[in-house]
């Protein structure tokens, strides 16, 4: 499955709402998903992140790695912060 910023046109109760769903049918799932979003709530709790800057590949890891490890993952995340 391949979901391209899926929750990006949407408020953030909407966006949980998805969210939710989605967390829901990949347990259910045996397949790999590709997720690319902009807001980190959307992918907090994947498997792997790879966090890209500029088209390029600056960093990878879980949000708990990323955020121990990656200055702009914690910058991105803290812009999100309303």
């Amino acid at each position: 499955m391949i979901l391209d910023d899926s929750t990006s046109a949407v408020d953030a109760q909407t966006a949980a709402q998805i969210q939710a769903a989605l967390d829901q049918l990949m347990r259910r799932r045996t397949c790999t998903s590709f997720v690319v979003a902009q807001r980190i709530s959307t992918i907090q709790t994947a498997d792997l992140i790879l966090l890209m800057d500029k088209g390029r590949l600056v960093a990878q890891g879980t949000h708990t790695q990323l955020m121990a490890t990656s200055p702009l993952y914690g910058a991105i995340l803290e812009s999100q912060i309303v």
